[in-house]
């Protein structure tokens, strides 16, 4: 039992320690892969691959493409070269057979030769009646032949004339032999004028024949020859027989088989359409061979000439295939076509003729086809790979110059992350990276010229919290002293002291608002009435006063003490600035989501560069009213430090987007409008860092 339990042990440590090894892989490939993906690679190294994809990729679809296009106009330019080799070949090949039916024309229309059709003249033989005609006893042939004509025609002579005289059968005689040698010398100028004839015979329906070069080898009658009949067969149509087979005829050259070609037509009676005779003319197959051998295609290509039952005319004396099955050239007179032969794929382009039947056959290797191909492929290769190595160092080039300015850029973000915030020196490029590290400097004197404003502002702030806590005791005492001063004046029956005394503690009631920095539009208002009241028993019928809000708006809440400013501004420089009595309107209205309160008046106005100074001030309204401190000693009656202390408050409690606008015309008036947030309960009264706090957690929760 011990011993299991150590086996078991040692089991299990081994299964542990297999799986912390798999761990440990499987963190380590984890890792790896996170620093493959492109988003953790340093930005050199991403703009290095964004380079090159965007320059090498391109380039070798530009190839592919280009080599695709290539092959298919190289293919169809062999494939119309060759066939139009085939065709000027088949164009001979037909001109050579038409000259060759011309003869034959020519042949029948001869008066003489129209004689033998009828059997009316001397011939070389008959292939019925003579034993051997070979060449040694040709001329014992022609004498017997000469003898048994005069015979028939003395025999005649006597049936007919009844023993007609001697002198008249020599003269038949003569001229029957004259006749014979027109028409051999007739046939004789033939193959005088066209050497490629081999031979020209004429057989009559009675198996007479007559010819130069050709004569019968056996007693065989040569109207039962296969060519005869096929000629009989196409009455009057010249046929093309192609290469003889085992024919009853034969040349004094003794030519082969295969070295001749043989053409036949029939001639006919025009009368009864009877078969006459044929003529047969054998054509030397150099003929043939002269139109096609001359021709190459590729390397080892060539031409060859087969007839319509597939029988080759013409081959080359090395041919790459000794045979074309008749099958593979379908039911088409022209096209191409690849077949596997001897171990090798050949290409087959073949067009056939309509006169003569024969097709013109191209053969050559698939692969020559594609050696022009091939090296336009080196050439493409050539220029992906300069493009390949150009866009690498163009990459590594660019991608240097766009990332150590990034890089330099980080270095003095980091520092001034430390808390060194010194603007350094930055190149003079033109680019984006460029104005990005001007604008790094601009930025970090902005942070510098905030920093040192926030400093002012907090010592303005603790200033004035200072001074408030000093006089915080002076206004409630003032208050109290003029309520008492309203209460004797009242009963004394000083009844317009007590108003202006009751409206000036009114005055400093809602000035105080305990302590409150907001308050309902309500109380401005009133607040405001109060300091007209006070204003008015001043100026009497010179000053006339307007407040116009409606109750929906009354419950808003405001900044305070905004309005008692820009009211002052408009009663001491408009107003009182005015010959006679003025208007002053206070009005509020809402905009969007904003509230706008217009003060405005009919009194002298400003002229324009007045306005556009104090335009230019209430931009900046802080820095405005500390120069006018220094400058001042803190005149508090400046004509616009009222309002820069309105647009002050408003900036920095509301933002950049709310404050006062100004519009003024000389001898018109002045029209000054707060553009304030619509505030309806206290929950909006969130100051903009809080709000701005609250941001930064959504974000920081939003990225956890």
């Amino acid at each position: 039992m011990i011993i299991m339990r150590n086996d078991d042990q040692r089991k299990w440590k081994r299964q542990n320690s297999n799986s912390e090894i798999w761990k440990r892989i499987h963190t380590g490939l984890d890792k790896r892969m996170q620093r493959l993906r492109l988003r953790n690679m340093p930005l050199r190294y991403q703009l290095m691959l964004l380079f090159l994809l965007f320059g090498i990729v391109p380039s070798l679809g530009l190839g592919l493409l280009v080599n695709w296009t290539v092959e298919r106009i190289i293919e169809r330019q062999v494939e119309d070269h060759t066939m139009q080799l085939i065709g000027k070949v088949n164009e001979a090949l037909d001109t050579k057979m038409e000259n060759l039916q011309n003869m034959t024309y020519l042949i029948g229309f001869n008066p003489d030769i129209g004689e033998f059709w009828q059997g009316r003249t001397l011939a070389d033989g008959h292939a019925g009646h003579v034993g051997h005609t070979g060449p040694a006893n040709r001329a014992g042939h022609a004498s017997q032949a000469k003898s048994a004509n005069i015979e028939t025609q003395e025999n005649k002579g006597k049936l007919a004339k009844n023993q007609a005289p001697l002198s008249n059968q020599a003269a038949s005689s003569v001229q029957a032999q004259d006749t014979l040698y027109r028409m051999k010398q007739f046939l004789q100028g033939f193959t005088t004028l066209y050497p490629e004839i081999a031979g020209i015979l004429i057989v009559n329906a009675n198996g007479d024949y007559i010819s130069n070069e050709l004569y019968a080898k056996s007693t065989h009658s040569l109207t039962d020859e296969d060519w005869y009949r096929q000629a009989a067969q196409h009455a009057g149509i010249f046929t093309v027989l192609g290469q003889p087979i085992h024919r009853n005829v034969t040349t004094h050259v003794r030519y082969k088989d295969s070295e001749i070609v043989s053409v036949v037509r029939s001639v006919t009676d025009s009368e009864t359409g009877r078969v006459l005779g044929v003529i047969m003319i054998d054509l030397k197959r150099r003929a043939v061979s002269q139109a096609a051998r001359d021709v190459t295609l590729g390397k080892t290509g060539y031409l060859m000439v087969t007839d319509a039952e597939g029988r080759s005319v013409y081959m080359p004396d090395m041919p790459l295939i000794e045979r074309i099955p008749l099958e593979w050239f379908g039911t088409g007179d022209s096209g191409m076509f690849t077949r596997q032969a001897g171990g090798r794929e050949l290409l087959f382009m073949f067009r056939a003729s309509e006169f003569t039947g024969w097709r013109t056959v191209g053969v050559f290797p698939a692969g020559e086809s594609t050696l022009e191909v091939r090296q336009i492929q080196f050439y493409v290769a050539c220029f992906v790979f300069i493009v390949c190595l150009f866009g690498l160092t163009a990459s590594l080039r660019l991608s240097r110059s766009i990332a150590q300015p990034i890089f330099r850029l980080m270095s003095y973000m980091r520092t001034a992350e430390t808390g060194d915030l010194t603007v350094r020196p930055w190149s003079d490029r033109g680019d984006e990276i460029g104005l990005l590290g001007r604008s790094f400097n601009r930025m970090l004197e902005q942070i510098r010229r905030l920093m040192s404003l926030s400093e002012l502002r907090e010592r303005q702030k603790r200033d004035a919290e200072l001074r408030s806590l000093q006089e915080h005791i002076k206004p409630h005492f003032l208050y109290n002293t003029l309520d008492t001063i309203h209460w004797m004046a009242r009963k004394n029956g000083a009844d317009d002291v007590s108003d202006m005394v009751g409206a000036l503690s009114r005055l400093f009631r809602l000035g105080l608002s305990k302590g409150d920095d907001f308050i309902p539009l309500r109380s401005e208002m009133e607040h405001i009435s109060s300091y007209m009241q006070i204003q008015q028993t001043r100026y009497r019928d010179r000053l006339r006063w307007e407040l116009i809000v409606s109750e929906e708006l009354e419950e808003l809440f405001v900044l305070k003490l905004i309005l008692q400013p820009v009211v002052e501004n408009a009663i001491y420089h408009g107003i009182k600035a005015r010959r006679g009595p003025g208007t002053i309107r206070v009005e509020a209205k809402t905009g969007g989501d904003k509230l706008l309160l217009t003060v405005r008046d009919d009194g002298a106005g400003m002229t324009a560069d007045r306005l556009r100074e104090l335009q230019n001030l209430l931009e900046m309204p802080l820095e405005a009213m500390e120069q006018q401190q220094k400058h001042s000693r803190a005149n508090m009656n400046d004509r616009s430090y009222g309002m820069l202390n309105v647009q002050a408050r408003i900036r920095l409690s509301f933002g950049e987007e709310y404050g006062i606008v100004l519009e003024s015309e000389e001898g018109t008036g002045t029209c000054v409008t707060i553009i304030h947030p619509l505030l309806r309960d206290m929950g909006q009264l969130r100051k903009p860092h809080e709000k701005g706090e609250d941001q930064d957690d959504k974000i920081n929760d939003y990225r956890d």
